[in-house]
């Protein structure tokens, strides 16, 4: 990826951050001799060293991914940044975001043990803390029967990259009026993005 030194995250702990804040992440890897893709959750364990995910079983991309080195990519919050924020009107519209992307080698999990306890940690996640869904509360041979149609596997992590374009190449005055803008706006994206702007103006 392409990362100016100025959009660089070098902390690896906001990386994790937005890896796990925005874990539906489109997965690439070659199939075929052509670039493949699915999007899908994956899950980063506690060590930070993995990450967890299963694809469906009709899905061709798990029949040739061993051992591969593939690309994860993380979608953090992003929006449309207007030139008619700034102060002059000598300035083009342009696109703040913030993204992750994970590169590693493709273990396809064969014990039963690793996958449910992958699938665990991702109901957990997802499901409302008050939510009266429980995985272990589902009948075992129902669930056997319905893990037959999925491929777990796990992502041995070699190398992050992280980008955070927040208009830090523009001066204090734009980035603020940038700030004002998107504040107003009742987006998510934009109040995120705004907020990201706001910490990134107090460091």
């Amino acid at each position: 990826m392409y990362i100016p030194n100025y959009f660089k995250i070098t902390d690896e702990t906001i990386a994790y951050d937005i890896m796990k804040e925005h874990s539906f992440a489109t997965l690439i890897s070659q199939n075929n001799g052509m670039p493949f893709a699915t999007h899908l959750p994956l899950m980063l364990n506690k060590e930070n060293t993995y990450l967890y995910g299963h694809f469906a079983r009709p899905n061709p991309q798990w029949t040739n991914i061993q051992n591969q080195t593939v690309l994860a990519i993380f979608h953090g919050p992003h929006c449309y940044i207007s030139p008619s924020w700034y102060e002059t009107n000598k300035a083009v519209p342009t696109w703040n975001y913030v993204t992750v992307h994970v590169y590693g080698e493709v273990e396809l999990l064969e014990d039963e043990h690793e996958l449910m306890n992958s699938l665990h940690e991702m109901v957990l996640k997802y499901e409302a803390p008050d939510s009266s869904y429980k995985l272990q509360n589902v009948d075992g041979e129902f669930l056997t029967g319905m893990n037959k149609g999925i491929q777990g596997f796990k992502i041995k992590i070699n190398k992050i990259e992280g980008k955070a374009k927040l208009s830090q190449n523009h001066s204090t005055q734009r980035q603020e009026l940038v700030i004002e803008q998107l504040d107003r706006c009742s987006n998510t994206d934009e109040k995120q993005i705004a907020s990201l702007m706001k910490a990134n103006l107090k460091k």
